[in-house]
């Protein structure tokens, strides 16, 4: 509960140990007034220390609540057992970031023939199969109070096809369905869907590591901004999205404008 008595909002974050899920979890806590789900799948100890030092400087609320969760969110029946123990733990979930994500070992795909399909169906079952799956279950509540926040991970791929290959730019672009049709269910009902499109974005596991210097300026030189994004600019919109009551039915591109739509 809140100072005011109120029951503060939780907010789930699948895949919150990578670098977009760190970064929007540590705005969340620093913008104070929300309780954090941290789902996880293989991150170690001395990760998820320092997230939880890093939250912990950011917000010193004495209500603050937060805890981490662990799901092999490829597998169904161990997302609906990360739902039961979320609740069980922290209480029903107010805004849902469906932020996991994989390319399942397959990058720089130049052949269709080079993605087996149950590498595909993998795929899509981790970006977008799980997301849908904890949408449905939290639903129920975020309807029955009539607000709630929906966000998804997607990326420039869904739209342009990208360079990652088939199996994970089909993956992003089913979720832009997914979102584009719930959104219109449930937008009477206080609730948002939305998802952000990130691209080139440092320090995450699609671009690798910020060591690699001249990877990063050599992809750097191409975007228009001139540099990579950051993954605290990726949480920006997405905390964005969750205040905003009036945002829904969006993806919202963050790329340093290198694609043209």
């Amino acid at each position: 509960m809140s100072s005011s008595g109120e029951r503060r909002k939780l907010v789930l974050i699948s895949g919150a140990t990578g670098g977009i899920g760190k970064a929007t979890a540590i705005a969340f806590a620093k913008e104070g007034g929300y309780d954090l789900a941290m789902h996880y799948n293989t991150a170690s100890d001395e990760v998820r220390e320092k997230l939880t030092e890093s939250m912990t400087n950011h917000n010193r609320e004495e209500d603050f609540r937060f805890h981490f969760f662990q799901a092999d969110i490829g597998n169904y029946d161990s997302v609906r057992k990360l739902h039961r123990e979320v609740v069980e733990t922290l209480g029903p979930v107010d805004i849902l970031f469906n932020n996991a994500g994989s390319a399942c070992g397959h990058t720089s795909v130049q052949s269709l023939a080079d993605v087996p399909i149950d590498v595909a169906e993998e795929t899509w079952r981790i970006n977008t199969g799980s997301g849908i799956l904890l949408t449905q279950l939290c639903l129920p509540h975020m309807e029955a109070q009539n607000w709630g926040r929906v966000i998804f991970d997607s990326s420039v791929a869904a739209f342009t096809g990208g360079v990652v290959g088939p199996h994970y730019a089909s993956s992003k672009s089913a979720q832009h369905g997914f979102i584009h049709w719930l959104a219109g269910n449930v937008a009477k009902k206080g609730i948002t869907v939305n998802g952000v499109a990130p691209a080139l974005i440092g320090d995450t596991n699609m671009m690798g590591s910020s060591d690699d210097k001249e990877v990063q300026e050599r992809v750097a030189s191409r975007i228009p901004v001139g540099r990579l994004g950051r993954p605290e600019e990726v949480a920006d919109t997405v905390l964005w999205m969750a205040k905003n009551a009036y945002v829904t039915n969006k993806v919202i591109a963050i790329d340093g404008g290198y694609y043209p739509y």
